[in-house]
């Protein structure tokens, strides 16, 4: 798991964009990934814990994509 910073967020479609060093170029995330209740949607800018991948193909435009996305509170 690293600490990544949300780049950009679509509520509307549900997906965005997460940075991190270890992903450079930029994370894929999508709502079904954000572990919390309710309505699950991010802001630019925040922090986030992020456990990703790099599936070997782009995942819209994307080298790596979220698996598992927790908001976190500081």
């Amino acid at each position: 798991m690293v600490m990544a910073t949300v780049r950009e967020w679509h509520d509307e479609e549900g997906w965005g964009v997460l940075d991190s060093p270890e992903t450079p170029g930029g994370c894929f995330g999508h709502y079904s990934d954000i572990q919390k209740r309710g309505f699950r949607n991010l802001m630019p800018g925040q922090r986030v814990d992020l456990v990703w991948e790099a599936p070997g193909f782009k995942q819209d435009g994307y080298d790596y994509r979220a698996m598992s996305i927790v908001p976190r509170s500081d």
